[in-house]
C-alpha cells in the first residue's frame, strides 16, 4: 500500500490529556509513519501505508470516536453542523446545572438553608436534584474517566469525575450522618460539584465558539468554489452539482462565472480574474491551452476547459488544507505543553494521595473529614483544562489573523519559529520587483540597424523561457518585427542561450557566458555597466565571436518593497537579495529598496547553499521567493516564505505563502508570529500560577500558619476561571494589528 496522508475527526477529546491517549493509540497502528492529534480542531492527520478503517477500529478502542474527513463544502458543513450542536448542548448543560448550583449558593450565603443535623429530609431532596444535574450536565466526564480507567489512564475527565463524585459522596455521607463529624465539618458540597461542572461546560462551549470564529477564514475559502458546474456530455451541456464532476470532463465556463474546477482550457479566449491566488487586480489573458484554477472569476469571454484536478488535489483545497492543518499544528512549545499535560494527571492524583495520607495522619480531628476535604479540593483546584487550551486556542487564532493579511502559514511551527528570525533574504525578480521584465534600450555596435538585430535576438529568445529573453520578444512584437529562421538552439541554465542563423553563431546572455563563449565585446561592456548602474539588466548579443548589441530589459520594483523593507529593518532584520541577476543590476535595486547586502549572479543549485552559509553564521534566516528555481532554497531556509503569484513548486516548498504578493506580507507574519508566541506564554503563565499556586494551598500547607483551607467550589470556580481567562487572552489577538498596509 502506498503511503498517504489521512485527515481523521476526533469525537470525545476532552483536554490536553486526551491528545497523548489518541496519538499513542494512532502511532500504535502498523504502517502508520506519523501521527499528530490537534485539540483545537479535534483531529488527527496520519501519515502512512494504513487502512482507515484500521485507524477508525485503534480511536474506537482507545475510547473515542473517529471519521474520515473529505470533500470541501460537505466537510466543512457537516463539521459546523458538529460543532454548532456540540456548543448548544455543553451551554445547555452548562445552564441546567447552574440553575441548580447557584440559587443553592446564594441561600447558603444568605443563611436560608437548615444545618445537616435538623434538616436532613430537604438536604436528601437536594442530593437528588444535583445527583440528577450531574447525570445529565456531566455525565460525559464521568463516561470519559471510566474509559480511561479501563484503559489504564487518568486525565483531565478523571481529576473532574473524581473531584465532583467525592464532593457529592462526601456531602451525602455527613447528610446522613452529620454527628459522625464535628460541627465545623458539617458543611455539605452538593452546590459546589454542580457548579464545578457548569463552570468547566460553560468554558468548554466558549473554546467551542472560538474555534467557530476560527473557522470563518475556511469558510470563505469554501464559498469561493461554485456549486455547480457547466458540463459537456455526450454533446449537450447540463448543469450538474459539483461534486459530481469527474476528471478531464468538459467544463463550459460564462463571463462573469466563478470557474469551478481546477483545469486547461481546449477551446475560447477570456480575461480572468486570479486576484484571490496572485493577489494581482489585473485579469489575466487566458487562451487555448492556458490553466484556469477552481474559485478564480471569469470576467469576459467563453471557453471550454478540460478538468484536471478536482477535491483534495485543487488549488483551492490545498489552500484550505494549509489553514486547517496550521490551525491544527502544534510548535515547539505546543508539544512540550502536550508532555506536561500527559503526565500531570496522574501527578495529581499521587499528590491527592498523599495529601489524604498526610492529613490523616498529621492532622487534626477529625482527621479523615479533614482529609477528605482537603483531598477532593486538591482534584478538583489541579484539573488543568485551561493548559490543554493554552496553545492550539492561539495558534488557531494567530492563523486565522494571518489569513486576513494575506498569509497563509502551513503549520504552528513556522507561526512560532517566524518570530525568531534575524535575516531575511530575497530573491530579486518577482519579489522585490513586479516580476515582469520590460525592453528599455538597445545600443547596436558601431551603428548597425537596431531593429533587424532585435528581430534577431527575438528570434533565438522565442526559444527560450527566460523572462528576459521574454522581454526581448514582446519588446520585438511591440514594433512588429517578423521572425527570422533559426538552428541548432541552446539554452545554457543561468547564463543565456547560443544558436545558429544563416551559418551565423548568435549568442545573448551574460557578459561571462559571452566571454566563456570567445565573443569580444568592446566599449559594449561600458555600455552595459552603465545600464546596469541605472538598475537595468544588461543583455549582450554576439554575431561570430564579436559583439553586435547589448539589450537593456528593466524589471520595475514593486511599489511597496521599500516601504516593506523598512518596516523590517524596524523590526532589527538584516535583508540580503540573493540572486541570478548581474551585481550591477542586482545593487542598484537593492539601493533603491534599502537592502543591507547583495550576494548576485548565483547559480540555482546554489542558492541554497547560501543559505545554509548564513545558517552556518549562526542567523535565523527567512527566504523569500517565487520561482522553481527558489524551492531548494525555500526548503532549507528556517522559514521560507513563497510569493503567491509563483509556481506551485516554490509553494509546496515554503512555510509561508504571501498571497498578496508583498513584501509587507513578511513584516506581518513576523509581527503576528510574535504576537502569537507572546501570547501563547501569557496563557501558559496563567494556567501554571493557577495550578502551581492552588494545589499547595488547596492540599493545606497555609493551614498550620493561618488555619485557613480552601473550599471545594472556590478551587472549582478558580479551576474554571483559568479556562475562561486563556480563552478569553486569546481572543485578544483578534485585535491585533500589524501595522502595515492591508
Amino acid at each position: 500500500m502506498a503511503k498517504q496522508q489521512i485527515h481523521l475527526s476526533i469525537g470525545g477529546m476532552s483536554c490536553a490529556g486526551c491528545v497523548a491517549t489518541v496519538e499513542k493509540a494512532l502511532q500504535a497502528v502498523p504502517g502508520v509513519a506519523e501521527a499528530s492529534v490537534s485539540f483545537a480542531e479535534h483531529t488527527a492527520l496520519v501519515s502512512g501505508a494504513v487502512e482507515v478503517a484500521t485507524l477508525l477500529k485503534a480511536v474506537a478502542d482507545a475510547g473515542y470516536e473517529a471519521a474520515e474527513m473529505r470533500g470541501l463544502d460537505e466537510e466543512q458543513a457537516e463539521r459546523e453542523a458538529r460543532e454548532l450542536a456540540h456548543t448548544r448542548q455543553l451551554f445547555r448543560q452548562a445552564a441546567v446545572a447552574a440553575a441548580v448550583g447557584f440559587p443553592l449558593m446564594g441561600a447558603e450565603m444568605a443563611g436560608w438553608l437548615p444545618r445537616l443535623s435538623e434538616g436532613r429530609p430537604f438536604w436528601l431532596l437536594v442530593a437528588a436534584l444535583t445527583l440528577a444535574a450531574m447525570l445529565y450536565a456531566g455525565r460525559h466526564f464521568f463516561v470519559g474517566a471510566w474509559k480511561q480507567f479501563k484503559h489504564h489512564n487518568a486525565n483531565m475527565d478523571t481529576l473532574i469525575a473524581i473531584g465532583t463524585g467525592s464532593a457529592w459522596l462526601y456531602s451525602l455521607a455527613i447528610t446522613l450522618s452529620p454527628e459522625s463529624v464535628p460541627t465545623l465539618a458539617q458543611h455539605a458540597y452538593f452546590e459546589a460539584a454542580t457548579i464545578i461542572i457548569a463552570l468547566i461546560n460553560f468554558g468548554s462551549a466558549l473554546e467551542m465558539r472560538a474555534r467557530g470564529k476560527t473557522s470563518e477564514a475556511i469558510k470563505r475559502l469554501v464559498g469561493l468554489q461554485p456549486k455547480s458546474a457547466r458540463v459537456v456530455r455526450e454533446g449537450r451541456e447540463l448543469d450538474v452539482a459539483i461534486l459530481t464532476v469527474g476528471l478531464n470532463e468538459t467544463v463550459r465556463v460564462r463571463p462573469g462565472e466563478r470557474i469551478p474546477l481546477d483545469g486547461v482550457i481546449i477551446d475560447g479566449h477570456s480575461w480572468v480574474d486570479e486576484s484571490m491566488i496572485s493577489g494581482e487586480p489585473l485579469p489575466v489573458d487566458k487562451a487555448k491551452g492556458d490553466a484556469v484554477i477552481g474559485g478564480t472569476i471569469n470576467t469576459s469571454g467563453s471557453f471550454l476547459y478540460q478538468v484536471k484536478r478536482i477535491g483534495k488535489e485543487s488549488v483551492l483545497a490545498q489552500i484550505i488544507e494549509m489553514v486547517r492543518t496550521a490551525q491544527g499544528s502544534k510548535p515547539a512549545i505546543g508539544r512540550l505543553v502536550d508532555k506536561v499535560a500527559g503526565v500531570f494527571a496522574p501527578s495529581v492524583l499521587i499528590i491527592a494521595v498523599i495529601t489524604f495520607l498526610a492529613w490523616f495522619n498529621f492532622g487534626p480531628p477529625p482527621v479523615v473529614s479533614f482529609a477528605i476535604v482537603a483531598t477532593m479540593t486538591v482534584l478538583i483546584i489541579a484539573c488543568p483544562c485551561a493548559l490543554g487550551l493554552a496553545t492550539p486556542i492561539s495558534i488557531m487564532v494567530g492563523v486565522g489573523k494571518a489569513a486576513e493579511y494575506g498569509v497563509l502559514i502551513r503549520n504552528g511551527e513556522a507561526l512560532q519559529q517566524a518570530g525568531r528570525l534575524d535575516t531575511i533574504v530575497l530573491d530579486k525578480t518577482g519579489t522585490v520587483t513586479e516580476g515582469r521584465p520590460q525592453l528599455t534600450d538597445i545600443i547596436p555596435f558601431h551603428g548597425a540597424d537596431a531593429d533587424h538585430l532585435l528581430a534577431i535576438a527575438a528570434t533565438v529568445e522565442a526559444g527560450s523561457e527566460h523572462p528576459l529573453g521574454a522581454a526581448i520578444v514582446a519588446g520585438a512584437d511591440e514594433r512588429g518585427l517578423a521572425r527570422l529562421e533559426i538552428s541548432h538552439f541552446e539554452a545554457v541554465s543561468g547564463r543565456g542561450v547560443r544558436a545558429e542563423m544563416n551559418g551565423q553563431q548568435v549568442y545573448l546572455g551574460t557578459q561571462p557566458f559571452l566571454a566563456a563563449s570567445g565573443v569580444y565585446l568592446g566599449h559594449l561592456e561600458e555600455d552595459g555597466a552603465r545600464l546596469a548602474a541605472a538598475g537595468k539588466t544588461p543583455i549582450y548579443m554576439g554575431l561570430n565571436g564579436a559583439g553586435a548589441a547589448v539589450f537593456a530589459v528593466a524589471d520595475p520594483i514593486r511599489a511597496d518593497s521599500a516601504a516593506a523593507i523598512a518596516r523590517l529593518h524596524k523590526e532589527g532584520m538584516t535583508v540580503v537579495m540573493l540572486t541570478g541577476d548581474h551585481r550591477s543590476t542586482a545593487t542598484a535595486v537593492a539601493r533603491a529598496v534599502g537592502i543591507d547586502e547583495v550576494i548576485a549572479e548565483v547559480l540555482p543549485q546554489e542558492k541554497d547553499q547560501h543559505i545554509a552559509r548564513l545558517q552556518g553564521l549562526g542567523r535565523i534566516v527567512a527566504m523569500v521567493g517565487d520561482g522553481i528555481n527558489d524551492a531548494p532554497a525555500l526548503a532549507r531556509a528556517d522559514v521560507g516564505f513563497a510569493i503567491g503569484s509563483g509556481t506551485d513548486v516554490a509553494i509546496a516548498s515554503a512555510d509561508i505563502t504571501l498571497m498578496r504578493g508583498s513584501l509587507h506580507g513578511v513584516a506581518d507574519a513576523i509581527a503576528i508570529s510574535r504576537a502569537t508566541v507572546r501570547n501563547i506564554k501569557q496563557n501558559l503563565f496563567g494556567a501554571f500560577i493557577y495550578n502551581t499556586l492552588g494545589i499547595p494551598v488547596a492540599a493545606g500547607v497555609l493551614y498550620p500558619f493561618l488555619g485557613m483551607l480552601l473550599n471545594p467550589m472556590v478551587a472549582g470556580a478558580a479551576m474554571a476561571l483559568s479556562s475562561f481567562t486563556v480563552v478569553s487572552n486569546a481572543n485578544r489577538l483578534r485585535l491585533f494589528k500589524t501595522g502595515g498596509a492591508r
